[in-house]
Order: C-alpha cells, then sequence, then structure tokens
C-alpha cells in the first residue's frame, strides 16, 4: 500500500568540503564538528523536525561513515518512524547504467523512486552544510499561497558580493523572472540559497526531461528548464542568519559568533531546539586552578588551564597552565600542560604535547595552498600528535603523527605544513 506524505525532504550530504582542507580528509563535510557537541548535518536535520517535516532522505557520498553513524536511525531528531524517518541513500549499484552521484540534481534524480513510494505532494531539497533556522512550514505555505511549482529560498546580501551567488531578479510580488549564475554584474541582490520546494509533478517531469545532462545540476539545468516551460518560479525571501561554513575562515567566525555577548546565532532557544547524537558522557570539570571566559565547554570535558573565547567540545582535556585563546578544538582533544593556543582548529582526537605554543609571530602565506590555510590560523588535523617542546606560527598545516625531529629547533614557521605519509591533506 502506498503511503502518502505531503512533504518529504532530500538532504544533500554527499559534498567533500574541499575547501575546509584537512578537517574533510577523512569525512563528508556535513559530518565536521560546529558549536562543541554539534556536527554540520544537526542544523537542517533539526530545521525538517522542527517544522514538522518527518520523512528525509539523506544522499550521502564522499566518506560517509562518521556522517551514517552520527546519523543512524535518526533517533535524536525523532526520526526513527515506521513510516518515514530518515533514510540514507548512498549510490548504488544498478542493472545497467551505474554511476556515482554526478551532481546535485542528479543525486536526486537516481533516488526518485524512493520519492515516489511516498506519493509527496512536494519535495524539499536542502543541503547539509549550512548553519541555520528555518521553518519550512511558512515557506510550504507561501508556496501554496502563489500557487508556485518551484519555490526558492533567497537572502539579501550586499550588492557588491551579488556576484559570488546564483541570483534571482523578481516582479513585485516575488515572482522569479530571471536569474543569474554568479553575474559579472548583478541586477539584483537576492541569493539563492540552495533550498528549493519543488511541486512533484514539476520536479519529477524536470528530472527526467534532463535526466542525460551531464553533471545534472538544479541551478545549471533543472532551474533553467522550468523557467523555460513556463512553470511558476517564486522566491522565498529569509532574513534570518544563515552562514555557509565552506572556508576554514567562514567555519572559525561562525564558531566564534556563537560566544558572542548576544549572538547571532541562539543555541539556547526553547522553541527551536537543535538536537543531536548524544552519548553517556559525564558533566564537565573544572580544576582549581582553571579559568573560562565567554566560550562554549561540552560534556566530559575536563579544563585544568584557561579558556578564553574558544568553543571546547566533548570529552576535550586541556592541560594545567595551558592557555586556549579564539580557538575550536573538537572533540577527545588532549592538551598537555603549559601550552599556548591562538587561532587553533584542532580537529578530533588531537593529542599535543606539553610546553608546545601554536600561531606565534607574523603571518605568511600558506605553502600548501594558500586559499585554505589563511587569516592566521593554525589548522591540526584528525587524530594529529604533536610532540612536546614545539613552537609553530600562523597559517600552519599539521597532519598525522609527528615526532620532535619534524620540526627542525623545535619550530614551523609561518606559513609551513607538516602533514606525515599516509594522512590526505
Amino acid at each position: 500500500m502506498m503511503v502518502k506524505k505531503e512533504m518529504i525532504a532530500m538532504l544533500l550530504a554527499g559534498g567533500q568540503g574541499s575547501r575546509l582542507g584537512i578537517l574533510t580528509a577523512k569525512m563528508a563535510k556535513p559530518a565536521v564538528c560546529f558549536g562543541g557537541k554539534y556536527r554540520i548535518i544537526d542544523f537542517p536535520l533539526s530545521n525538517c523536525i522542527n517544522s514538522g517535516v518527518d520523512t528525509v532522505g539523506v544522499l550521502t557520498q564522499y566518506r560517509p561513515l562518521k556522517l551514517n553513524t552520527h546519523i543512524g536511525i535518526g533517533i535524536p531528531w525523532d526520526l526513527d518512524k515506521n513510516v518515514g524517518g530518515v533514510t540514507v541513500l548512498p549510490p548504488y549499484e544498478k542493472m545497467e547504467d551505474t554511476e556515482w552521484y554526478t551532481g546535485t540534481a542528479n543525486a536526486i534524480y537516481q533516488n526518485i523512486d524512493y520519492m515516489e513510494s511516498y506519493n509527496p505532494d512536494y519535495v524539499l531539497i536542502l543541503s547539509g552544510d549550512h548553519i541555520y533556522k528555518m521553518d519550512y512550514e511558512t515557506m510550504l505555505d507561501f508556496h501554496k499561497e502563489n500557487g508556485a511549482d518551484v519555490t526558492i529560498a533567497v537572502m539579501p546580501v550586499p550588492m557588491e558580493e551579488a556576484k559570488r551567488f546564483g541570483i534571482m531578479i523578481t516582479d513585485d510580488d516575488r515572482r522569479i523572472t530571471d536569474f543569474e549564475e554568479k553575474p559579472e554584474h548583478p541586477r539584483s541582490n537576492l541569493a539563492s540559497m540552495g533550498i528549493y520546494i519543488f511541486s512533484w509533478k514539476a520536479l519529477k517531469e524536470a528530472l527526467i526531461e534532463n535526466s542525460s545532462q551531464p553533471n545534472l545540476d538544479f541551478g545549471k539545468h533543472v532551474i533553467p528548464y522550468c523557467h523555460s516551460k513556463g512553470m511558476n518560479l517564486f522566491a522565498y525571501e529569509f532574513n534570518g542568519y544563515w552562514k555557509d561554513v565552506g572556508t576554514l575562515t567562514s567555519y572559525w567566525q561562525a564558531n566564534m559568533e556563537l560566544i558572542d555577548i548576544v549572538p547571532e546565532f541562539n543555541l539556547y532557544e526553547e522553541y527551536w531546539k537543535i538536537y543531536t547524537r548524544n552519548t553517556a558522557l559525564p558533566p564537565q570539570y573544572f580544576g582549581p586552578n582553571s579559568s573560562v571566559e565567554r566560550s562554549i565547554i561540552g560534556e566530559g570535558s575536563e579544563i585544568y588551564g584557561q579558556v578564553i573565547n574558544s568553543v571546547i567540545g566533548t570529552g576535550v582535556t586541556v592541560g594545567e597552565n595551558s592557555v586556549i585563546r579564539d580557538s575550536i578544538i573538537m572533540n577527545d582533544t588532549v592538551i598537555g600542560d603549559g601550552c599556548s593556543l591562538e587561532k587553533v582548529i584542532a580537529a578530533e582526537e588531537v593529542k599535543i604535547g606539553n610546553n608546545d605554543r601554536f600561531g606565534e609571530g607574523e603571518e605568511a602565506v600558506n605553502e600548501t595552498d594558500p586559499n585554505i590555510y589563511t587569516d592566521g590560523l593554525v589548522v591540526l588535523g584528525g587524530r594529529c600528535v604533536v610532540p612536546d617542546n614545539v613552537v609553530t606560527g600562523k597559517n600552519v598545516l599539521i597532519g598525522g603523527t609527528t615526532v620532535i625531529g619534524d620540526y627542525p629547533g623545535g619550530r614551523l614557521e609561518s606559513g609551513k605544513s607538516l602533514v606525515k605519509a599516509g594522512d590526505e591533506q
């Protein structure tokens, strides 16, 4: 018997997130930790359940193990349903034409049978790597009121930044009359957020008719097709907090914004909770000589030193006389005694020795990738090991198990990278 759902969500979570550098060397971008206890994918999943969307297909591809483990059967988000709930949808082998997901819309097209099984009236398309709170039910009401075939969530951006986005041109009724993909001279500042509601009939037609397009994409193929066929396209304007944490700098900034005196993005609102997978961890412990200023400290962490303006994940240890400032320290990282960390992003399960100092001196361009490791950050990859008595500069990358002999004179100068063999960048 066919199950009927008014609206289902398709969550694109297979991206590599290469601009996050070593943080995504061994996991998909949506699985990266954010805000201490959370992972990036928690935000769109929480938006779904808070909006009354109880059927979510999560499309995974790149290094999905951590992501799949985190999602499980969807219990934290109340998505462990007998009918609907959360379903992980990796690429799969078919009788013929087997392929990976080759574009955002191609991934959706390959799961057309999954969507068909719920006979939906509407399909919500989401990205798994943005930080925001949105009531998708309000967007659906807008879609219905306008008799739309496609509704695209848009956000006003400064005109000088508009050329970085897909831009929607609308009339006074918010009907989309034209659109431009990263225009040199934009005619509007309404940027697409990559969030779409399609009437199922319109989406199904657009996917089937364009299925032979290489790297089938919503912005390049599906939306232009719908427009060319005279379908009703509308722009739903969103004015809340929305952050694409696609670069190390934006990722660091978004975490730092969480600990503002009055945070623009508030994790503590009762009416719109962000849910995540919780393990049975003890409470935080603060040693007799510890101090914490304007920081987030995850469960199970032990703080014996100073933490200032930082985001600390779960199960982290900060040793005595260590000072952590303006940094992001992810789950299960151990920091020794007498250390100094300034603008450090430490991935999960990092081990830092005693008397290490990170982020000293003047900045220099990073030798591995000057467009990724910037803004004075020091980035330590997952399970990285740093020995005692090491000093690093800024715009530095370290990955793998390192020993003191890897650091000439005990130093890693600004702009240098040290990634041991076998650890991807």
